[in-house]
Formats: C-alpha cells, sequence, structure tokens
C-alpha cells in the first residue's frame, strides 16, 4: 500500500523536473505571454483609470447614481400610489447615501493632515451624501404619512430637525410635519419672524 507522502512526492517530482528542464513554463510567465504586444509595452499602472472608474461607480448600488436610481424608483411608485414599494426603495435609498457618507468621512480623517486636498474633497462627498440620504429620509417619513403610519414618520422627521437643524430648508419642512401631526405645538418659524426664545 503506497502512502500519502509517497503519492504527493510522486506527483510533485515530475513537475520539478519538466521545471527545471524548462518544458513548463511558471505561471507568471504564461500569463504575461497571453498580453498584446501593446500591453506588455506599458508600464505598470499605465491603464487610464479615470475612463474606467465612472463606469465601475456609475453601474454600483454603492455609489451617488445608484442611490439616486433607488430615489427615482420611489419617486415613479408613489406616482402609481405604490406606498409599499416606495417605502422599501426609500429605506434602501437612505442606506446606500448613509453608508457612502460614513465611507467619505472615513476616508476624510484618514488623510487628514497627510493630504488636504484628499480630504477636503472626501468630506464635501460625505456632506453631499448626507444631504441626500436626508432628503431619501423625508421623502420616506412623507410616504410613511401617506400610509397614515405616523408612528413610523415621527422618529424620521425628529433625526431630520437633529440632521438638518431648524434654521436650514429641509429641517424646516420636518419640524413643519411634526407640528401637521401634532407631535409639537409650537409652530416655526413663528409668525411674524419672531424666532426669540421666550
Amino acid at each position: 500500500m503506497v502512502s500519502v507522502r509517497l503519492l504527493s512526492q510522486l506527483c510533485v517530482t515530475p513537475l520539478l523536473v519538466a521545471a527545471s528542464l524548462g518544458l513548463v513554463r511558471p505561471a507568471a510567465t504564461f500569463a504575461q505571454s497571453a498580453l498584446p504586444d501593446a500591453e506588455l509595452d506599458q508600464p505598470a499602472g499605465a491603464t487610464d483609470l479615470d475612463e474606467a472608474r465612472p463606469v465601475i461607480l456609475d453601474s454600483s448600488i454603492l455609489s451617488m447614481p445608484g442611490g439616486q436610481r433607488l430615489m427615482q424608483e420611489a419617486s415613479a411608485a408613489v406616482s402609481s400610489e405604490n406606498y409599499t414599494l416606495a417605502a422599501a426603495k426609500l429605506q434602501e435609498a437612505r442606506q446606500v447615501f448613509n453608508q457612502l457618507s460614513n465611507f467619505y468621512q472615513e476616508i476624510a480623517s484618514s488623510f487628514s493632515g497627510i493630504d488636504n486636498r484628499i480630504a477636503d474633497s472626501q468630506r464635501r462627498k460625505a456632506l453631499d451624501t448626507a444631504q441626500m440620504r436626508d432628503e431619501a429620509t423625508y421623502q420616506l417619513a412623507l410616504v410613511h404619512r401617506a400610509q397614515n403610519k405616523p408612528e413610523l414618520a415621527v422618529p424620521l422627521l425628529v433625526q431630520l430637525v437633529r440632521s438638518q437643524q431648524p434654521t436650514r430648508d429641509l429641517g424646516q419642512k420636518a419640524y413643519q410635519q411634526l407640528f401637521e401631526l401634532g407631535f409639537v405645538d409650537a409652530p416655526y418659524p413663528r409668525s411674524g419672524g419672531d424666532t426669540s426664545a421666550r
């Protein structure tokens, strides 16, 4: 009975002999020879990544266009009064934009003090995607109101007031929704432009 160790040696030995005689080429050599001559002449990293990147991002769900597609699908569902589908699409869009915002913020933090140009660019993207997340959140709250589910709308609207602040347009709209639902009892902004605390 042949041992397992002997069998493994029997299988490996002919390959080692063939390689030493030049009968078998290493896999890396084979892979290089399979490339067209034009690609072999280019230095490493010479491919035009600027052309490839947008195509990859546009087709991915984890991208600004991916989140915007979900928002458009939700809008179409609202138009056909399919509120269940609209809510599902808006929830997906919120998650996509929230993840993107977090990822961009993490990259910005990583480059802070190392390359401020990259840090600033990623910080702007984090703010843009956070704004889109809040817009998706507002639309979702409106869908919940249309479904007569204020218990689902209120937490989203409170998140928006905190995220956007009452002085910004979306924050004011969220607060107005809370006022209409009877969750808060004081209108904002106050009539006559008086916003001072009393």
